[in-house]
């Protein structure tokens, strides 16, 4: 179940696999044992990634709710007795540090025994864990919708684009002074913009999209069950040069020889962080934990400096 499950959520046999530290082949043999045991298929392939049929949607829902039963008994019977259950939170790529800092602090003093624990996950994978209940808060780059989870935004930073220096002086244009200024994305019109992918965050994907469209930009999505874009595959994509990517003006990772960070005039792209938990939580550590990001100071989590 656990397989199927990720396989789902992933949108790709190959993700699923990575997901989950197994081999492709291991996971096209599971799901394909469970298809015969059902004797239907459950899964609709493409070229783009596979999607669940009526009959896989059904199974996944059914799936989650017993694997969140099970990670619950397991939980109970392992944790000694007036330990304080562990709160688990996801991330996405590239999260600001600074939104979360203070309020840890606050939940850590406040709550000594406590323990929170990380899980890097897409805003997809990361609502599909809140509602299955293998998450308690997440960061996620797009408001949900629905009623059973509740957001708030608790960041929002404009991105500029990283770019090989080379392209990033051919598309300079200083002013008067000879000093460069932000760049039009429209000057980015001869470049590939480097995606994510759709199903990662499908609202926050068609967003910039429409944005690119309407400065003249024809971007193209990553193919289904692509890798990641970590730091290192960003890097490495636009030193070959032709290509851009979008990345906050503290972006974490060091910039090597060759690459170079420039704003975007008039800000046109800003990404914002939700953080978002189950409606019918009744948690008291995360309550306090929202309580206390509720209370951060905006300028801490949007990129500015007082």
């Amino acid at each position: 179940m656990r397989v199927f499950v990720a396989v789902v959520e992933e949108g790709s046999l190959s993700g699923a696999a990575r997901r989950l530290r197994l081999s492709q082949p291991a996971v096209s043999q599971v799901v394909a044992a469970v298809e015969r045991e059902l004797d239907q298929p459950l899964l609709i392939r493409a070229s783009t990634g596979v999607r669940p049929t009526t009959a896989g949607e059904v199974l996944a829902a059914e799936a989650r709710a017993v694997l969140a039963r099970y990670e619950q008994a397991m939980a109970a019977v392992v944790r000694p007795e007036g330990e304080p259950p562990v709160l688990h939170l996801g991330l996405p790529l590239e999260v600001r540090m600074e939104v979360l800092a203070g309020a840890l602090a606050e939940l850590a003093s406040a709550r000594p025994a406590g323990r929170v624990e990380a899980h890097h996950l897409s805003t997809s994978a990361q609502v599909a864990a809140l509602r299955s209940g293998r998450l308690d808060l997440g960061l996620l780059r797009e408001r949900p919708d629905g009623d059973d989870l509740d957001a708030m935004q608790v960041g929002a930073e404009p991105l500029g684009v990283l770019l090989a220096s080379r392209v990033a002086d051919e598309l300079a244009t200083p002013d008067a002074d000879g000093r460069i200024g932000a760049l039009r994305l429209d000057r980015l019109a001869g470049l590939e913009w480097l995606s994510f992918r759709r199903a990662d965050s499908p609202a926050w994907f068609d967003e910039i999209v429409a944005v690119l469209r309407s400065h003249g930009l024809r971007p193209r999505p990553q193919p289904e069950g692509s890798q990641s874009l970590i730091p290192e595959v960003k890097l490495t994509a636009v030193l070959s040069g032709g290509v851009f990517s979008l990345a906050p003006p503290d972006w974490p990772q060091p910039l090597p020889d060759g690459v170079v960070w420039r704003p975007l005039a008039g800000n046109p792209l800003v990404r914002r962080t939700w953080a978002t938990w189950p409606a019918d939580s009744r948690r008291r550590d995360l309550g306090f934990l929202i309580a206390a990001l509720d209370r951060a100071d905006p300028s801490e989590s949007d990129g500015t400096h007082k």
